[in-house]
């Protein structure tokens, strides 16, 4: 009888020092590579992106992340995986898209077309003809000037102006901008996609752009290839583990992990899966420490995170909804979280006793961090208990 390979998680830790660029050795020289290495950077802060790409480079610098997102646009945001905002290489994008964001855009185009249809208060009544109307005059407005942001083409497009209640009666009655929402599907369908920020790269106040077209590879094919690498990124790991993260049917998870020959191994939580080169062991990377922001890609990469995560741990660095603040690292376990003050000083605290050694590691990474910040103030979309106490 043949068994399955084991992984430990041990072994599971290793392989984050090189393939998530977390070691100090294995850091890279260009945003892509880090984009392409974690799958894809998590971009529902904008913060997240810069944080979380500058400490997977060897020289840190917003600048650089700047290039790739605005001068050579080389990574590009969709909204993809779980509905979330991901920033992906413009290799990796057109996988991306077909696989998981155009399910998505679809749902959101229904969802906004169900609630204009219900407008009372429009200047005339929303259907089908009206929206592309509109969507076709944003465009052409959005051409003719380059960039521009909701505001600048509301004045250009007027139906754009228009608001929509949402929830009526209830008590969480809201006005939500027909602008906002017509871009933002916009953006969700690939036809624009988010220009430079108003202000530093920590502002959620962006200009839009006209996207570039991109390639449509069979959507089988585009889940089959997201699948192989994150499973060259993330795994071994387990099959529930990749369908929480792409937010896919369990019958879509398989049939993915089918295409790529995914084997089985046992892990030391249960079976799992890797890739058929993947099951021999990988050397230890040596220690590292690592300063990651709220939402980083590699504390949100699986669903179970015993193997990296003590469970007491949970409620100090996580918010009510899920989302993870900012966390110190310390040889592939999170260890604690960080917080940058009003005046600048980035500060930290373990929830463990990690040594002298792990200590002085942090310290560096913590000044290192400082260090490429400089003036920058950085304030987590989603607050934590631990991040709120260490900015007191």
């Amino acid at each position: 009888m043949t068994h399955s390979p084991h992984i430990s998680d041990e072994q599971r830790r290793a392989r984050l020092a090189r393939r998530h660029l977390l070691a100090p050795a294995h850091r890279a020289d260009r945003a892509e590579d880090v984009a392409d290495a974690v799958v894809g950077l998590h971009a529902t802060d904008p913060a997240t992106v810069y944080l979380a790409a500058c400490a997977r480079l060897a020289e840190p610098s917003a600048a650089e992340v700047d290039r790739v997102l605005y001068e050579d646009v080389s990574v590009v945001r969709l909204l993809s995986m779980r509905r979330t905002l991901f920033a992906v290489t413009t290799e990796l994008a057109p996988y991306v898209n077909a696989s998981t964001a155009r399910g998505i855009a679809r749902r959101e185009r229904a969802h906004m077309m169900k609630a204009l249809a219900t407008c009372a208060d429009a200047a005339e009544p929303w259907d089908e003809r009206r929206l592309a109307e509109t969507e076709r005059a944003a465009l052409a407005a959005l051409a003719a000037r380059g960039e521009a942001t909701t505001s600048e083409l509301a004045q250009d497009v007027p139906a754009l102006r228009e608001t929509v209640v949402m929830s009526p009666g209830k008590p969480y009655e809201a006005r939500r901008s027909v602008g906002s929402w017509v871009l933002g599907v916009l953006a969700a369908d690939g036809h624009i996609r988010r220009g430079r920020p108003r202000g530093s790269w920590t502002s959620s106040l962006h200009r839009w752009a006209v996207a570039a077209e991109l390639p449509e590879p069979p959507e089988r094919e585009a889940r089959a290839e997201l699948v192989r690498r994150w499973l060259a990124s993330y795994g071994p790991s387990s099959e529930a583990d990749l369908k929480w993260w792409t937010g896919w049917s369990l019958r879509d998870t398989r049939a993915a992990l089918a295409d790529v020959g995914a084997v089985s191994v046992r892990l030391d939580h249960g079976p799992g899966l890797a890739l058929p080169s993947d099951v021999e062991p990988v050397a230890d990377g040596g220690d590292w420490a690592a300063l990651l922001p709220g939402l980083d890609p590699t504390a949100m990469g699986w669903r179970d995170r015993d193997w990296y995560l003590d469970p007491e741990h949970v409620p100090f660095l996580f918010d009510r909804a899920g989302n993870v603040g900012p966390t110190v690292w310390w040889n592939g376990r999170v260890v604690g979280g960080w917080a940058q003050r009003a005046n600048g000083e980035v500060v930290w605290r373990t929830l463990t006793d990690v040594g002298r050694a792990a200590r002085t590691a942090i310290e560096a990474e913590a000044a290192r961090l400082s260090g490429w910040l400089g003036d920058v103030r950085v304030t987590p979309r989603f607050r934590t208990p631990l991040e709120r106490e260490l900015v007191r």
